[in-house]
């Protein structure tokens, strides 16, 4: 039955334990969510686009987190609503059809992710601690992190989960913010950067590395996952639409925050050569430990661990919230759909299938040139967001289904922004 704002007695008890709840209890969620989407790709991107272009894109760091921050407090507010996860809302509204199409996504994106993100933790171990050469220390340590991740899942479960994310993610931000202000970057142009939209020479080549820079902000598919960890956090009803929203606010804050700093360094050093991921990072703490002077081995040091903070918390946060996708699916098919629908089950098999299989087949990619798939993982992952802003605009858009949480006029056209602009960039992405 649809919420529409009648409160009973547990109701109101509930609004009196949100009024005594402070800032630090309700960020917990939006934390995973910074601390997963952040990655690999967005130090890439946020480098390359400010050593060629400069501070003065810094607005499309704020323009990228914002389309996200629409999204998913679109997904948090179906979900608060209804009941309903948005992959139920939106499967149950669909049909089969639907439900297999996502399967077989969920699938080949969970491959195509997963590769990277070991990939990734394997150069970035490398560079903190080497033990043979890079090739072979990047298959060592990309297994080793992903069997990692899987104990810690298996082993601690959700509140185990939760903190580990949060160490990780403060060691990220931290590190990552300290080094843009080390710098000390040209703080009036920074500003300007951030409030004045401009691409500088307005060329190509400068536009796609704008656009590239709004999409590369935060996760693509793990932007769902937000309804699972609420779910969690025991998160249900519309008393928790505003402080989610809050919550929300707060990780992609710091999301663009981190980009911003990215940007920042890249810019401070000039134009990078164009490397592949974690590749680049290890380049970057190179150049810092040179533009430093005394302070630089310790900078390079500090950059590099607070790089392998983001590639691990990624690969931790995708490992623990993208096997919720599979069960949740599951449970459709082998189940009627009911609102009162429990948690997903970490200890049931769907779950432990599914997180057994991402934390292990894709290390098939260690093994091969990877970049062979590149065009095809950029593809994969700009396609999520216009499919979810479809779903956004019919679910939430309808008063039947949501009453007077349906979207305003104002998300309806952010939705609709968003959807223009990530088929601009799964084109872009196909045909560079």
């Amino acid at each position: 039955m649809l919420a529409t704002g009648t409160y009973g007695k547990s109701d109101c008890n509930q609004r009196m334990k949100l009024s005594k709840l402070g800032i630090l209890t309700i960020i917990g969620p939006g934390i995973l969510v910074a601390a997963t989407g952040v990655g690999a790709g967005d130090l890439a991107t946020g480098a390359f686009a400010g050593g060629r272009l400069g501070v003065a894109i810094l607005w499309a760091v704020l323009v990228g987190a914002l389309l996200k921050f629409v999204i998913n407090e679109g997904l948090a507010r179906w979900q608060l609503v209804t009941g309903e996860t948005l992959v139920e809302g939106a499967i149950s509204r669909c049909g089969s059809v639907a439900r297999w199409f996502f399967l077989a996504y969920l699938a080949l994106w969970s491959f195509l992710v997963g590769a990277a993100l070991m990939s990734a933790c394997g150069v970035a171990g490398h560079a903190i601690f080497p033990i043979q050469d890079a090739s072979t220390d990047k298959i060592i340590y990309g297994i080793g992190h992903s069997l990692a991740a899987l104990l810690l899942v298996r082993l601690g479960g959700y509140r185990l989960f939760e903190k580990v994310m949060a160490c990780c993610i403060g060691l990220m931000f931290v590190v990552v913010v300290m080094t843009a202000v080390a710098l000390q970057p040209p703080w009036a142009d920074v500003l300007r950067g951030l409030f004045v939209p401009t691409i500088p020479n307005f060329q190509a080549t400068d536009i796609q590395w704008t656009i590239a820079l709004i999409g590369g902000v935060g996760g693509t598919l793990t932007v769902l996952c937000y309804g699972y960890w609420i779910r969690e956090e025991g998160r249900q009803g519309i008393d928790w639409i505003v402080p989610c929203r809050i919550d929300l606010a707060v990780a992609y804050g710091m999301t663009a925050l981190f980009g911003i700093a990215m940007v920042i360094i890249g810019n401070e050093l000039g134009d990078i050569d164009n490397k592949k991921g974690a590749s680049l990072v290890v380049m970057i703490a190179d150049r810092l430990e040179q533009v430093l002077g005394a302070a630089g081995p310790t900078a390079r040091v500090a950059f590099l661990i607070g790089s392998w903070g983001a590639f691990f918390s990624s690969l931790l946060g995708v490992w623990q919230s993208v096997p919720y996708l599979f069960a949740d699916v599951w449970s459709q098919i082998r189940e009627t759909p009911t609102r009162d629908r429990p948690v997903v089950d970490q200890r049931a098999w769907p779950y432990q299938m599914y997180l057994f299989a991402i934390a292990t087949l894709p290390a098939i990619g260690l093994f091969i040139d990877f970049k062979q798939i590149q065009k095809l993982y950029a593809f994969v992952g700009a396609l999520c967001i216009p499919l979810l802003a479809v779903v956004l605009l019919y679910l939430n858009g309808r008063t039947a289904l949501v009453g007077r949480f349906r979207n305003s006029w104002l998300t309806q056209i952010l939705l609709a922004g968003a959807l223009v602009f990530f088929v601009i960039v799964g084109t872009m992405s196909v045909w560079k």
